[in-house]
């Protein structure tokens, strides 16, 4: 009998690749109207040096385990009570700078005051871009009904929350949110989601985990043997781990939760 469906939050509930491809193209367009810069170019050097920057500094094994990715680094702040958070926190700033200055760059132009800018611009147009699947809220209070709901997602403290907070609607859904900074390791850990199960007062059986990443979402919920559901919007291909069940839109749990629980 599932009593619980556990959620993923970034790309599962919240759009986030969305919303930071949104903040790129709106300062990349900002960018190209002092520098005649192409809009997609300047992006994709961006993108390219932040993943270089990021997997060179000391924190980046920390970051794998909490599931932190490199654009997060680009617009997070990290004021997290841990030492690895506070490393983050000195490391931020001087990131972005380079990975922006870096990224004019490579297109020829050097102009570290402007790279700095850029930097600081970014996170506004991050904030500003919080997207939500179209179906996440419908799903949410249809579930909410019958079920109990549980947020389970990889990240900083201080960064998640922020999300939570700009789109204020979500947080309330939830009887428990468990941010994988805070516990101290991230999906696809086993602790963690027997940790999650702890704090709803369940066994494996009586959840279901709900995720679009099969290396951390639906590989976590597999080590506890917990049943889960790989959300496959994109048509990805399938690799070595193998989910439960497989749907390409949210409204497809409810008949999925019907038929477990007849």
């Amino acid at each position: 009998m599932i009593k619980a469906v556990f959620f993923d939050l970034d790309d599962t509930l919240l759009w986030d690749k969305k919303s930071v491809k949104e903040a790129f193209v709106a300062t990349c367009t900002y960018a190209s109207q002092k520098h005649n810069v192409d809009v997609e170019k300047l992006e994709e050097a961006v993108r390219e040096k932040a993943r270089e920057l990021y997997s060179s500094y000391e924190t980046y094994e920390f970051t794998q385990m909490i599931g932190i990715n490199p654009f997060e680094g680009l617009w997070g702040n990290f004021l997290d009570d841990d030492d690895n958070f506070r490393k983050m926190k000195d490391i931020v700033p001087a990131y972005r700078k380079e990975a922006w200055i870096q990224g004019l760059k490579e297109l020829g132009i050097d102009d570290e005051a402007f790279g700095a800018e850029l930097a600081e611009r970014f996170p506004l147009e991050r904030r500003k871009h919080p997207f939500v699947y179209e179906e996440s809220f419908r799903t949410l209070d249809k579930l909410k009904e019958n079920y109990r709901l549980l947020l389970l997602t990889n990240g900083s403290p201080d960064l998640q929350n922020t999300k939570l907070e700009i789109t204020p609607e979500i947080a309330p859904y939830f009887d428990e949110i468990i941010i994988s900074g805070a516990f101290g390791r991230g999906k696809p850990d086993p602790t963690i989601f027997e940790h999650a199960l702890e704090k709803m007062g369940l066994e494996k059986d009586d959840a279901i985990m709900v995720g679009d990443n099969l290396m951390t979402d639906i590989l976590g919920a597999s080590r506890i043997g917990m049943k889960s559901v790989w959300i496959n919007r994109e048509n990805k291909e399938r690799n070595e781990v193998t989910p439960t069940y497989e749907i390409t839109h949210l409204e497809e749990l409810y008949p999925l939760l019907e038929e477990l629980n007849k």
